[in-house]
């Protein structure tokens, strides 16, 4: 894989940062250990009789010495924010065996197009990351409500709206960017369907495919304030032989925000360089 591609994944990141600082709000409803700190390991909030979900998560950061391992030592001395991006913004399949992995005939032979044709990622053009990149990012902000949960990408992709109204997903969704979302809960666990991506957005760095007809599939328990399971799972007989998926932990951001963020395509930095 080029490393040009995984930069450009990250372009993004580097960009993004200074509008994801934090707030520094001190959020009244965040329990408080005795020195002042967040109290991650008190119990999860609530809202209606379901976990809360609401507020700003981070999911896990892949240590950079398995970047290192799996991609080479270069990585890390041209792109220096690899902590703001888990492994599966990279590749999906990061965690399965070369032999083992999924892919039709007609997926490896789009992917080994897509490397070798010198575009890029589609962050690099400033298009939207979508789904899962739009998880594993920076962070994201997720509002909880009676009937719906929004999702604020804080790397600048469009707001997501999942429905937890009892409704199911359109039958002929229009393809987007971050899809259709409809949720139900699973005893304590939250699971969410989405379904109707532009087909042109890549799965991640490597440029895996997916169809309009993708189902990707998000189950969330919150363990208690501080910690989130999250798994996804990935259905696309057009494209692959079997479901596949990763799961991860998110840690919430306490006192915190997402802010906004707007990526210009082709900008010019037009102030002089001193010689």
């Amino acid at each position: 894989m080029r490393t040009r591609s995984i930069v450009a994944v990250l372009v993004i990141v580097a960009l993004g940062w200074v509008e994801a600082q934090s707030l520094n709000y001190r959020d009244p409803r965040t329990p408080r250990s005795a020195d002042g700190s967040a109290n991650l390991s008190a119990p999860a909030p609530r809202l209606n009789g379901k976990p809360d979900l609401s507020g700003v998560w981070q999911a896990e950061r892949t240590p950079v010495s398995e970047f290192v391992r799996v991609l080479g030592p270069g990585l890390p001395v041209v792109q220096p924010d690899l902590n703001d991006v888990t492994k599966h913004v990279i590749n999906v399949l990061w965690d399965v065996p070369p032999g083992e992995q999924p892919l039709r005939p007609e997926a490896a032979a789009l992917t080994a197009e897509r490397q070798k044709s010198g575009r890029d990622f589609q962050t690099a053009y400033c298009q939207p990351s979508s789904l899962p990149a739009a998880m594993l990012v920076l962070d994201f902000k997720m509002i909880q409500a009676a009937g719906e949960i929004v999702v604020l990408a804080g790397n600048g992709d469009p707001a997501r709206q999942i429905y937890i109204d009892g409704r199911t997903l359109p039958k002929d969704p229009e393809p987007s960017w971050m899809g259709s979302s409809v949720g139900r809960w699973q005893g304590e666990m939250l699971v969410v369907e989405t379904t109707g991506f532009k087909e042109s957005a890549w799965l991640d760095a490597f440029g895996h495919p997916r169809s309009e007809a993708m189902l990707i599939t998000e189950r969330y328990r919150r363990r208690d304030f501080g910690h989130m399971d999250m798994e996804m799972t990935f259905d696309d007989p057009k494209y692959y032989t079997r479901p596949f998926g990763f799961k991860t932990t998110l840690t919430p951001i306490p006192d915190s925000d997402v802010l906004e963020y707007v990526c210009t395509e082709n900008q010019k930095d037009n102030v002089p360089v001193p010689r």
